[in-house]
């Protein structure tokens, strides 16, 4: 630092400015630090670089969404960080690497949106990080799981799931017990009871 300045100062500035200067730009090193890089996992958090996973336009100031709360979407990417609060300034509480895991928006402010995972657990994420893509996973407490070839209690299995299965929801008729997914490429019914990502009463198209 004493290089670059006595390098860049005019010939016969005195001693003493010159030690002013190192030590002002010293303070401002401290005080500043250097540049925190942005972290993927987090989404675009500048301001004004917001940009929505879920498909409502969302910019500084904005409080929330407007969207239902709650509400399911799932994860956009294969690396998402869960914060303790609503900002890059709160600790990363954990780090998830499921992508279209499924997800419950429990509460909103400005572009971070809190969620519940299937397990309970629950902090913030970007909502840059959300896509309104909707999945379900197969519950922990089933041991294994019929892929239905209709919305039957009497029909024959297409495939048989394994707790944490992701699928793709595809619809949810009214007043169905049934949704029809697809999981792997296979094409079947599952009940409502039987995943975590939707509502009993709620109708998918």
């Amino acid at each position: 630092m004493q290089y670059m300045l006595s390098a860049l100062a005019p010939r016969g500035l005195p001693s003493r400015l010159l030690s002013l200067l190192m030590l002002a730009a010293l303070a401002a090193l401290l005080l500043h630090g250097p540049a925190r890089a942005a972290d993927p996992a987090d989404g675009p958090v500048g301001e004004g670089s917001e940009s929505s996973g879920e498909g409502d336009k969302v910019g500084s100031g904005i409080k929330g969404s407007g969207l239902p709360v709650p509400r399911f979407v799932s994860l956009r990417t294969k690396e998402v960080n869960m914060r303790i609060g609503p900002g890059v300034q709160y600790p990363v509480e954990w780090v998830y690497h499921r992508r279209e895991l499924p997800v419950e928006v429990i509460a909103e402010f400005e572009v971070w949106r809190k969620i519940r995972d299937p397990e309970g657990a629950e902090g913030w994420v970007h909502q840059s990080m959300l896509a309104g893509k909707r999945t379900v996973t197969i519950r922990k407490d089933k041991a294994r799981v019929m892929l239905r070839r209709t919305d039957s209690d009497a029909s024959t299995p297409v495939a048989w799931l394994s707790p944490g299965v992701i699928g793709k929801v595809l619809k949810c008729p009214r007043n169905s017990v049934y949704c029809q997914v697809e999981i792997e490429g296979y094409h079947g019914w599952l009940s409502r009871d039987e995943v975590w990502g939707v509502y009993r009463a709620e109708t998918i198209d």
